[in-house]
């Protein structure tokens, strides 16, 4: 029996997901990358709650291409921004079962630029 992409990126992520976890001081950073749009949360698993989020959704970065790798690191950058007025400059980087490459490594580099370590 063969398993879907989805289903393989989901085993992907579970097995991410067994080492990655958030707190409040060090967030995870969990990236969500679909065939339009990228989307980015910094997440406190200990109270589960989404503490700063952005995507290629919101208004700002709806303009032009939404999922290429320059859309990508303005989201990064727009979080790293977002995090580091809420307090946050450490965060543990979630890729969500997607290889770390192309989008989702743009959104890390756009992050670390905005200031976040991880």
């Amino acid at each position: 029996m063969s398993l879907s992409k989805s289903e393989h990126r989901g085993r992907r992520h579970r097995r991410v997901r067994k080492k990655v976890s958030g707190t409040a001081e060090r967030p995870r950073l969990a990236v969500f990358r679909s065939s339009k749009h990228i989307y980015v949360q910094a997440i406190d698993d200990l109270s589960g709650n989404t503490l700063v989020s952005a995507s290629t959704v919101e208004k700002d970065l709806r303009g032009g291409a939404t999922a290429n790798i320059e859309a990508a690191k303005k989201v990064g950058k727009l979080v790293g921004e977002r995090a580091q007025a809420a307090g946050i400059t450490t965060v543990v980087f979630d890729r969500g079962g997607f290889k770390f490459h192309g989008r989702v490594a743009a959104v890390a580099e756009g992050a670390r630029e905005a200031g976040l370590t991880f």
